[in-house]
C-alpha cells in the first residue's frame, strides 16, 4: 500500500478510559460505554458538547439493533458531525482510531470519541453465515475455539509446537493481570506451568488456559489533532505513527495455510511506514483471543522466523522489564475479553504505558508500542481481518 497518512504524527490520543471487566455486570453495552465517556470527560475537562466525532464498535449484544450508532449517540448526549460504526470484529478498535485520524485530517470533526463496549452476558443468539457454512454444523464446528484448534494442530504438525512456550506466555500475562485492577476478578490469581499444562483440553490441542474469558466491559480514547491538543492544554499525548489494515488475506487460494494471515502484510508495512524495525519496538500488545494467535503474529510480523515461535517465547523475557514486554496488563487472556470491545483492552494498556501510568507494571523508558487486532475466523481459512498500529509518545 502507498504512503503513510500518519507520517506527520499530528494526530494524537489525549486520554484513555477503561472500566473493570466483569463476568455478569447486569448492564447494557450503552450503559457500559457511558461510564467510559464520563471517565474521559473527567480527565480532560471537556463536556459532551465538545465531542463532535464518534467512532464505535458493533457490540455482539447489539447486533440486532439496526440503529445502534444513532441510539448510542442519543443516550450519550452527543451531537456528532462525523459518525463511524466499524464491525471488523477485534480489529474495530484500532480501525476506528485510524478512521478517526482520517476524518480529523479531512476536517470533518475536531475531537473524536473512540468508544468500545459490549455486554457479552446479554448477547442475543445470532446466525453467522461464514464462508462454507454448509460444512460447519454437520462437522460440529463451533466458532473460534475449533478454528484455532485446527490452526494449532496444523502448525504443530508442520513445525512442532512446544506447549511450555504457550505456558510461559500464559504465566507472563497472568502476572500482568494480578496488578491490573480492571482485570476480571476471577482471573486475578497466580498461575503456574503445572496449572497451565493440567488445564482441561477444549479443542485439542487448545487448553482452557489458552482461551479468553468473555465478559462485560468498555474502554475508549479521545483522538484529536496535535494543535487542538495543545490548545486544550493536554499534558500527555500519544502520537499515531503508522497503521495498516487488510481483510480476507489471499482470497485466490481456496485452502490457504490457516496460520498464515494478513499479519505478514500489515505488520511489516506498519513498521516500515513508521520508519522502524521489530528491533526498535519497546513493547508489543497483540490481540490475544487465544495464546497461539500471539505466536503466529510474532512469526508473521518478523520477531522470529517461521517455526521458531516456541523457542522465541521460551527464550525471551516478556515481562515489563524484559526484552519484549507483551500485553503487560494481562491481555484479554488474563484480563477478560469484553466481547467485540476486546481489542480495546490491549490498546488502552499501550496508551497507559506510553503515558507512564502503568504503576508496578510500567515498562521503563517506553517510547513506542506495536498494537494489533484480529477480526473474524472463518471455517478452514485464516482470520478475516488483520490490523497493526504503531504508537509513539
Amino acid at each position: 500500500m502507498g504512503g503513510n497518512y500518519l507520517a506527520e504524527k499530528d494526530i494524537v490520543i489525549i486520554a484513555y478510559g477503561e472500566i473493570k471487566n466483569e463476568l455478569r455486570s447486569g448492564k447494557t453495552a450503552p450503559e457500559l460505554a457511558s461510564e467510559v465517556m464520563v471517565q474521559l470527560l473527567g480527565k480532560t475537562g471537556l463536556t459532551n458538547c465538545d465531542i463532535d466525532g464518534l467512532a464505535i464498535n458493533l457490540p455482539g449484544a447489539e447486533v440486532g439493533n439496526s440503529f445502534y450508532s444513532n441510539i448510542l449517540a442519543d443516550n450519550l448526549g452527543l451531537q456528532p458531525r462525523w459518525l463511524q460504526l466499524t464491525e471488523i470484529g477485534g480489529c474495530a478498535v484500532l480501525g476506528n482510531i485510524a478512521r478517526a485520524a482520517a476524518a480529523l485530517k479531512c476536517g470533518m470533526c475536531d475531537i473524536v470519541l473512540c468508544l468500545n463496549s459490549d455486554a457479552s452476558s446479554r448477547r442475543h443468539p445470532t446466525t453467522v453465515l461464514n464462508y462454507r457454512t454448509e460444512f460447519q454444523e454437520p462437522a460440529g464446528y463451533h466458532g473460534p475455539l475449533v478454528a484455532f484448534g485446527l490452526m494449532t494442530d496444523a502448525y504443530d504438525q508442520k513445525y512442532s509446537l512446544k506447549q511450555e512456550a504457550l505456558g510461559h506466555l500464559a504465566i507472563t500475562q497472568r502476572n500482568g493481570a494480578l496488578v491490573n485492577e480492571n482485570a476480571v476478578e476471577n482471573l486475578r490469581k497466580p498461575l503456574t506451568m503445572e496449572n497451565y499444562l493440567n488445564s482441561r483440553m477444549m479443542s485439542d490441542p487448545i487448553r482452557l488456559l489458552d482461551c479468553v474469558m468473555r465478559c462485560d466491559g468498555a474502554n475508549g480514547v479521545l483522538v484529536t489533532t496535535i494543535d487542538r491538543a495543545k490548545a486544550l492544554g493536554a499534558q500527555k499525548m500519544v502520537r499515531l505513527a503508522a497503521y495498516s489494515e487488510i481483510t480476507n488475506y489471499d482470497p485466490t487460494t481456496a485452502l490457504p495455510e490457516p496460520f498464515e494471515s494478513g499479519f505478514q502484510v500489515v505488520g511489516p508495512e506498519a513498521l516500515r511506514k513508521a520508519g522502524i524495525t521489530v528491533g526498535h519496538i519497546d513493547m508489543f500488545h497483540p490481540y490475544d483471543d487465544f495464546l497461539i494467535a500471539i505466536l503466529f503474529q510474532l512469526e508473521q510480523i518478523g520477531f522470529c522466523k517461521r517455526g521458531e515461535g516456541s523457542d522465541f517465547l521460551l527464550n525471551t523475557d516478556l515481562s515489563p522489564k524484559g526484552k519484549l514486554p507483551i500485553n503487560t496488563g494481562g491481555g484479554q487472556i488474563s484480563a477478560g475479553q469484553p466481547g467485540l470491545a476486546g481489542g480495546g483492552v490491549n490498546t488502552v494498556e499501550a496508551v497507559r504505558q506510553l503515558f507512564g501510568e502503568a504503576g508496578s507494571r510500567q515498562v521503563p523508558n517506553a517510547k513506542n508500542a506495536l498494537v494489533t487486532g484480529i477480526g473474524v475466523v472463518p471455517y478452514f481459512r485464516n482470520w478475516g481481518s488483520s490490523v497493526a498500529m504503531v504508537l509513539e509518545n
